[in-house]
């Protein structure tokens, strides 16, 4: 009965951690649309890439955490550290101001991302 309380808690805190990767990919393309628009979307942009990076590292903590001590599948970590690559990537696009490829990539991640979220 234990042993079924903490692997919920587990895929809870995956969960969780999905979902704040997922806002912040949300947020980062409401803060992108005030990078057009207001002065002060610029850092809040930048702030939000750092914020979203974390939770994408976050949910490579959480995947490790739901299969390692709790014998799951190792899939879910397969693709939280592909989604903090394809992060890193996105990074580093925006860095070098290559919207052609940064903008898509930010619609591509929050699909992936709400389709985790779903799976979860």
């Amino acid at each position: 009965m234990a042993t079924q309380a903490t692997a919920q808690r587990r895929l809870s805190f995956l969960q969780i951690a999905i979902a704040l990767q997922t806002l912040t990919i949300f947020l980062q393309a409401v803060s992108a649309g005030l990078l057009l628009t207001a002065s002060y979307g610029e850092p809040l942009h930048s702030v939000g890439a750092r914020v979203m990076y974390g939770a994408s590292m976050l949910y490579v903590l959480a995947a490790v955490l739901a299969w390692k001590p709790g014998g799951g599948p190792p899939r879910p970590v397969w693709h939280a550290c592909g989604f903090l690559v394809l992060a890193s990537v996105q990074v580093v696009l925006g860095i070098a101001h290559v919207p052609s490829v940064h903008l898509p990539l930010g619609v591509l991640m929050f699909g992936l991302s709400v389709l985790a979220l779903v799976r979860r």
